[in-house]
């Protein structure tokens, strides 16, 4: 049977979904209410053997494990990702075409379809993080009316044991006492939630042996060692779906032995004498230029002047040392700072 390429362009309520062949010719094209069984019917329709894309944008869960489950080879299209060109229409249609269109010519910029278990730590670590951000909105409208009423927080954290005293001791106007007073027990009340999801998120990795190990590095404790494993996934992760490699995620064994290339991995006894014969030979031509510099120096100049301008004695000072550098490009001489006099610009 000629291969198919179906694009759906998903909505909340309502789907377009375009089918074509490996040529490019337009098979089908049907618009149907969000429901699994009309999904399935549709892309069934378009034949068997069918490549589908969809775009990973709102709410796509539901529609890619269900056509997983059918047996279609599935694509997740990158929403910022792919190059769509010039297109004077846009409709729904259209994008569902462009979608298959992509797939079919191998231009299709795709991003990783996280499975089930991926997908739902990171909605205890998303949803962890939302909490937080509206947890900081309210403590800034705290000191908002604080401001307004000009009185100055005593300590760096208002909603410590210290700040908490000077906010019970404050004497405002009924209308501000009031607000700050809600804002504190919708405060509290958000250090619950915040609290309850650490819980569950440390519970579900726990025996993660990749959350246990990423935690020996400095700086990194439990939050975010739950989003580095819930963001970048285990080994099986395609390569090309994210610019770390499949052999260096966290848990894998290259991850274990501190082997994986990258900015806090443990370097080999070779990258590291190498890195310490280079930073001793950095070091020599530095103490080098810098002596250099030294002596050049005019006598009643600072050692800690960047300029040759820092005394009246350094007018002596040789034009072609204080002035000139050559190009390493042309030879010319160019001027680092203000020309000599009949030489500026204009003269």
């Amino acid at each position: 049977m000629e291969r198919r390429y179906v694009g759906i362009d998903l909505h909340r309520r309502r789907s377009v979904i375009y089918a074509m062949t490996a040529e490019g010719a337009k098979v089908s094209c049907v618009r149907i209410a969000n429901d699994p069984v009309a999904l399935s019917l549709a892309v069934a329709d378009a034949g068997g053997d069918a490549d589908v894309v969809i775009e990973a944008t709102y709410g796509w869960y539901w529609a890619v494990d269900l056509l997983q489950a059918d047996g279609h080879r599935v694509h997740l299209a990158h929403p910022s990702g792919n190059d769509w060109g010039n297109r004077r229409v846009k409709n729904d249609e259209r994008d569902a075409r462009d979608l298959a269109d992509l797939l079919r010519l191998g231009r299709l910029a795709e991003a990783w379809i996280a499975p089930p278990a991926t997908r739902e730590l990171r909605e205890l670590v998303r949803y962890r993080a939302k909490l937080v951000a509206l947890r900081s909105g309210l403590k800034a409208q705290v000191h908002a009316v604080m401001a307004k009423e000009g009185v100055l927080p005593g300590v760096q954290d208002m909603f410590g044991p210290g700040g908490n005293t000077q906010l019970d001791a404050l004497e405002l106007a009924p209308a501000y006492t009031n607000r700050i007073e809600s804002l504190r027990d919708l405060v509290e009340r958000y250090d619950r939630e915040v609290a309850m999801f650490e819980r569950l998120i440390h519970q579900q990795l726990r025996d993660h042996t990749g959350y246990q190990a990423i935690q020996a590095l400095t700086g990194v404790g439990r939050t975010i060692a739950g989003i580095f494993v819930a963001e970048i996934g285990r080994g099986s992760r395609p390569v090309t779906a994210s610019p770390t490699p499949k052999s260096c995620a966290v848990g894998s064994p290259r991850w274990a032995r501190g082997s994986c290339a990258g900015p806090r991995s443990r370097p080999s006894p070779a990258t590291t004498a190498a890195r310490g014969s280079s930073a001793t030979s950095v070091a020599s031509r530095t103490g080098v230029a810098r002596t250099k510099r030294a002596s050049r120096l005019p006598a009643s100049s600072s050692r800690s002047s960047t300029t040759g301008c820092a005394t009246a004695r350094s007018a002596a000072w040789p034009t072609s040392r204080r002035r000139e550098r050559s190009d390493t490009t042309t030879g010319e001489l160019v001027y680092r700072h203000d020309p000599p006099h009949g030489r500026g610009r204009g003269m």
